[in-house]
Order: C-alpha cells, then sequence, then structure tokens
C-alpha cells in the first residue's frame, strides 16, 4: 500500500469526500467536505480520488527539540545546553542523615544537576544585570562582582558533575 500525501482527495464510506491535511505514523487528519477534521486509519476502509506524492510533512525528533530547546531559551533565563558528565548518567545521589533512625534521601543525579546548572545560569542573569545597572556605580558595581566570584568558587565542588571543562565554575584566580 502506497502512502498517501497531503492534498490527496478521498472518498470515506462514513465521512464522505475529504482532503488529506496531514499524515502520521498510523493515521491521515483528513478535512470532509460535510463532516470537519477527522483522523482515519491509514489501512481503513476508504476510495482514493486523487494521490498527491511526497507531501508528507514529517518532522524529525531532533527538529521538535531543537525547536523546544530554543523557545525555552528565549523565554527562561537558561542561556545554553549544558551536559553532564557520561559517568553520572542514570545515577543517583544519596543522602544520608548523620542521625541513628533516619531514612536516607535519594535524588536522581540528573535532576540534582538541573538544579546545579539552573542556580549558575540565573547567577550569570544576575551578573549581567548587575553590570548593565545604570543604578549603581562602578564601585558596587565591583563588590557585588566580588561576592559573585565567591559564589562560583564555592560552587566550584559541582564542576565534577559537568562533562565539559568550560561550563564548569570558576571561583577566584590565584
Amino acid at each position: 500500500m502506497k502512502l498517501l500525501g497531503i492534498g490527496s482527495r478521498i472518498d470515506h464510506p462514513g465521512f464522505g469526500k475529504g482532503v488529506v491535511t496531514n499524515v502520521s505514523a498510523s493515521q491521515y487528519w483528513v478535512t470532509f467536505l460535510e463532516n470537519g477534521l477527522e483522523t482515519i486509519e491509514i489501512d481503513g476502509e476508504f476510495e482514493v480520488i486523487e494521490t498527491v506524492e511526497n507531501e508528507v510533512d514529517t518532522v524529525s525528533f531532533f527538529d521538535v527539540e531543537s525547536s523546544l530547546v530554543t523557545i525555552l531559551q528565549k523565554w527562561s533565563d537558561a542561556t545554553q545546553r549544558v551536559a553532564i558528565a557520561d559517568k553520572w548518567k542514570g545515577g543517583n545521589l544519596i543522602l544520608e542523615p548523620g542521625e541513628a533512625g533516619l531514612s536516607n534521601k535519594e535524588i536522581p543525579i540528573d535532576t540534582f544537576f538541573h538544579k546545579i546548572v539552573m542556580v549558575r545560569d540565573r547567577i550569570r542573569v544576575m551578573e549581567q544585570k548587575i553590570n548593565s545597572s545604570k543604578n549603581l556605580d562602578d564601585r558596587e558595581k565591583v563588590d557585588l562582582q566580588q561576592y559573585i566570584t565567591r559564589i562560583y568558587g564555592s560552587l566550584t565542588t559541582f564542576n565534577v558533575l559537568f562533562k565539559n571543562k568550560s561550563d564548569q565554575f570558576i571561583g577566584e584566580r590565584k
């Protein structure tokens, strides 16, 4: 059976005449003259009036993911995608209390890593806002920048989680 492309015309026993307006893996989306938009199985019962080939509008998962990432970056304070080191993928962070009788807390490392990256990105946004502020004088900007540098230094412990060295925290250089 040959796959119909967008624009193909069909005659369905239950819905009447219509035009294929989208194609998924198992269904045609057809706009029928009298019944509006309906989905029908690709291998369903219908007569083909006119076939249009190579007009299937397919989008790869990569295209969808790339579009979503672009939208999220545009509307959030995330500045880039950051990869976790391969050795940590799928791992868990276990917090063991020092007090006897209390349960451990287990957190997926990916979730923890995502939170660390969010903190880093928000600190970077704050840094940009400080540096572009018209309400702060240069001395105040320098003082605040020194605090931010110390914050980055405090977070260098988490650098082991980052796949790329360029994504890691950098504190004061000695």
